[in-house]
């Protein structure tokens, strides 16, 4: 029994998961401190406002917060913008420059003379027409 739980958690994929989960909670306190202590103030800045909290819509004695859905939706937008700049976009870049170039390999067929039709390049007629091929 612990053998079959041992084998489980030294699986790769559980390992590579735990690992994940730990970055991506350090890499939340990076952007969101971006996001809090650098990004919102420069919208406050030429906006006016820091944010948009203070928008609340009352609709027959209920109070729709529309302000926190967009600080919130605002909020997205930036930390999925700094991900996809700050991280997806060089991975991607790194592992297309580390990415081998495919051997293309030469064509096994050749194109009929008269019928346009596709031969085995080591055949002297076509199989269609029974014209002869050089």
């Amino acid at each position: 029994m612990l053998k079959g739980f041992r084998d489980f958690i030294l699986r790769g994929n559980v390992v590579d998961l735990a690992v994940a989960v730990i970055l991506g909670v350090a890499f939340n306190s990076i952007v969101t401190s971006l996001v809090g202590d650098v990004l919102n103030p420069l919208i406050a800045a030429t906006i006016g406002k820091p944010d948009f909290s203070g928008v609340i819509l009352d609709l027959n004695g209920g109070h729709i917060k529309v302000g926190n859905f967009l600080n919130a939706a605002i909020s997205f937008l930036i930390v999925a913008s700094v991900v996809y700049f700050a991280v997806v976009l060089p991975v991607n870049a790194l592992l297309s420059r580390l990415k081998k170039p495919e051997a293309v390999a030469p064509p096994a067929t050749k194109t009929c003379p008269e019928c346009l039709s596709d031969i085995p390049l080591a055949a002297r007629r076509c199989a269609q027409c029974a014209q002869p091929v050089a």
